[in-house]
């Protein structure tokens, strides 16, 4: 079962419901869970075991190159049939729980299954491509949760800073993974721009980022407890890009999920205080 977790990124999948559930919050200024937004959360856990199972079959000789021991399909520890069932639940889970919250929402839930599916064999290949559908998916569960409660709009701000962190995070990853991605073909910008230069993109992206975090909440009229709160996130992000700069990766990437946790923790706070 633990190899099953990690197969499918259980704290991955947590902080995906998570988000939804803090994307309905901020839409409706409160603490609540009505049943829509219940099956949002439901639903993103299974489109998140799509992605995260489907991103691990395409990438399973690269990982053995990489030796990602917390790969378990690349370890040999679960088999391929194992992992096609769980691409094939995330599916059902998915568009069934966002059947039972709204049309808009089955019609969001598919455009994510269309770019997921398309990551790997067609977006990653492309460098930069890749890097902003993982972060244009990636921070959607924030906009999810505002579609279920039904003020989308709301879910804006939010889903624009959560996919512009994790923009500047895929390029740090694909920093970490050069060595299987140039085995199998790919062009991450590491692989085109070298090392050097993709540690330069991925610390402007994630300095714009701060500046960003500061500015949308402001004109997005937030209350000031997000930015007190947010501070501690923007300040792992700039460690991060001060580690860039001294081309240290080692622990880059898990600080960047701390901030973007904190980030959606403030955004909550900026609404419901």
């Amino acid at each position: 079962m633990t190899d099953l977790w990690r197969l499918v990124r259980l704290p991955n999948l947590i902080i995906a419901a998570g988000g939804v559930l803090a994307g309905g919050w901020i839409a409706l200024g409160r603490i609540a869970v009505p049943a829509p937004l219940a099956w949002a959360a439901l639903a993103a856990m299974g489109l998140g075991t799509f992605a995260n199972v489907l991103d691990d079959l395409w990438d399973e000789t690269g990982d053995r190159i990489n030796a990602r021991a917390d790969r378990p399909l690349a370890a040999g520890r679960i088999g391929r049939g194992t992992a096609h069932l769980c691409v094939l639940w995330g599916v059902l889970v998915g568009l069934g729980a966002s059947a039972l919250v709204g049309g808009g929402a089955v019609l969001a839930a598919l455009a994510a299954l269309g770019v997921m599916a398309s990551y790997a064999p067609v977006l990653k290949i492309r460098g930069v491509a890749g890097n902003v559908a993982v972060g244009i998916v990636a921070g959607f569960p924030l906009c999810f949760g505002a579609l279920a409660v039904g003020r989308a709009g709301a879910g804006l701000v939010p889903w624009v800073l959560a996919a512009w962190l994790h923009f500047g995070r895929e390029i740090v990853k694909d920093l970490l993974d050069e060595p299987g991605d140039r085995a199998s073909g790919r062009r991450t910008l590491p692989i085109v721009l070298g090392a050097p230069g993709a540690r330069r993109v991925a610390g402007g992206a994630l300095l714009s980022f701060v500046a960003a975090s500061l500015l949308l909440p402001w004109f997005a009229g937030y209350h000031v407890a997000y930015f007190g709160a947010a501070a501690l996130a923007q300040l792992l992000v700039l460690l991060v890009v001060r580690r860039l700069s001294h081309a240290v990766m080692a622990g880059s990437g898990g600080m960047l999920k701390g901030a973007m946790v904190i980030g959606v923790a403030a955004l909550v706070l900026g609404r419901v205080t």
